[in-house]
This record gives structure tokens, sequence and C-alpha cells, in this order.
């Protein structure tokens, strides 16, 4: 742990949850993510554990993931407590949640990718069999500009776009909008938890597993894709709806911005995923999805 700048209400509300006598003891910043900057907190007397988010000036996530975590409210340990947080002060600050600490960390470079995928199926499919009781005010992922399919782009926008309905009608879930593999943490080789629900909404389940198997296959490649479909399949007890067309989607929905992903995985120890290589892989999942058509 080492001290390092931040907001420091967000600090000093941290040791609050702690106990009055409670100090800051020391600050880690966290990598595997562009959006935020992530601190790990930790308090003495007593010892605690939080991690605080930070967003820019007149960004909305705070507000959101805010709403998001406080109707999950811990997902039966699956996701993060709110515990705090400042959604923007509207002159010119940063905005930031407190939100309590899973156990372990994020891991993109398993010793058993295969095992490591299958986990990653089941908390989707745990995450999607959420009831949509517990989600009203939640943003739907088809309403603009979160999910708008003005958006698409490259070889397999016209697929979609021409699909909208059918992917629009599909029934709806708690998505987390931002499932890959980077927003999970793990520990002991267990998955232990997921991060970052800033966008998490209602909408189609493919939205989530078309996004996790593009991930899957930059990482890796089809059959460990195939391993996590597989499992999420198997625990949902139903087969996806309109699998081929979710992997389209996925695309589509990356098309210009795969490049931007190079500092989220080389934060994470995969530094051979350049630009270049996101690309081509990109490129050879998408001529592979349409040529399965």
């Amino acid at each position: 742990m080492r001290d390092l700048p931040g907001p420091p209400a967000a600090f000093e509300r941290a040791a609050g949850l702690a106990g009055p006598d409670a100090t800051v003891q020391a600050v880690r910043e966290l990598a595997g993510g562009t959006h935020a900057r992530t601190w790990l907190v930790r308090t003495a007397n007593p010892e605690l554990e939080v991690v605080i988010r930070e967003f820019p000036a007149g960004d909305e996530s705070a507000r959101r993931e805010a709403l998001v975590l406080t109707a999950l409210d811990g997902l039966d340990g699956l996701a993060p407590r709110l515990l705090g947080g400042d959604p923007g002060r509207g002159d010119g600050g940063g905005s930031w949640v407190v939100i309590s600490r899973l156990p372990g960390a994020a891991d993109i470079t398993p010793g058993q990718p295969s095992a490591w995928a299958g986990q990653l199926g089941t908390a989707l499919a745990r995450i999607h069999a959420t009831s949509l009781h517990r989600l009203a005010g939640l943003q739907r992922v088809l309403d603009p500009p979160s999910g708008s399919f003005a958006d698409l782009s490259g070889p397999a926008a016209g697929p979609v776009a021409a699909s909208k309905e059918l992917l629009a009608g599909a029934p709806a879930v708690l998505t987390h909008y931002d499932f890959w593999s980077g927003n999970v943490v793990w520990a002991d080789g267990v998955l232990s938890g997921v991060v970052d629900w800033t966008g998490g909404a209602v909408g189609p389940a493919g939205f989530d597993a078309g996004w996790c198997r593009l991930d899957l296959y930059l990482l890796y490649d089809e059959r460990i894709a195939d391993i996590f479909l597989d499992a999420y399949e198997a625990a949902r007890g139903t087969a996806l709806p309109g699998r081929l067309l979710s992997d389209l989607w996925a695309v589509a929905r990356s098309e210009k911005i795969v490049e931007t992903w190079v500092p989220n995985y080389s934060d994470l120890g995969r530094g051979d995923l350049t630009a270049r290589r996101l690309r081509d892989r990109h490129t050879a999942w998408t001529k592979h999805l349409l040529s399965s058509r």
C-alpha cells in the first residue's frame, strides 16, 4: 500500500465507516480500468478495507452506480454494497462512490482457462436470474443512448440493425452492460464477485453474453468462448435466444473502439494484446460470425 492523491472527502468517509476513531492507514490504486480511478483503502482502529471509485467532472457514473448497487443490495454476495458517495458538486469537481471490497482480484491470465471460462458463464447466469421486481428505476439497455442501434458500425451493423425487433423482443434480464473478464474478481481460483456496475440495466441476455464471448475470443479463442456459453446455458437451464445475433451485436457495438481496450488488457497482464492485435482478432471474429449465418 502507498499513499496516492484522491478525493479527500471519500477517504474521510471511508474512515468514518470504520468508526469514530478510525484513520486511513494506506491507499493503493487498483489497475484494470480507464473510466474511473479506483483505490483500495485500508483503515486502522479498527481495520477495514473499502473501495473508492472516482469519476471525472460531469460524469453521471457515480449516480448510476449508486442507483444500481442500491437496487442489487449485494446480489447475494456477487456485487459490492454501496457504502456512501457524492454524485458531484456541480462546480467542476468529480464524483465518487465508496463500496464494499469483494475478496480477491481480477485475473485474465488463469492457469486453467477452461474452468475459468465456465465460472464466468455460471456467474452471468446468476446475474440474469435476478428478479426484475428489485430493478425498478434502472435504465433499459435499448433506451437511447446506452444501447442505441445508431452506434453500430462495421460489417455486422447491417444484419444487427435488420434484426433489432428480434433483439428488442428477447426476454428482459438484469444486464451488467460491460460483462468482461476484467470486471470479475477471483479468490483462490474461485470467482468471488463482479464489479463496475455503472451500466447496470434491464435488457436482453445476449447483450452481456455476446460481449463476454467477444472478450474471450480476443483473449483466447472460440473454444473458450463456447465453454463460457455452455456453462451459462447449463446454469440457466435454457439456450440463449439468438446466440449468433448476440455475437454480431457485440462486434458491431465495438467496431469503432476495440483498439482503445489496450490499457485494460495490458494493466491486467496481457500486454501482447496491442491495438493491431486487437483489431486483427476482432476482424477475424467478425468474419467468422458472418460466415456462420
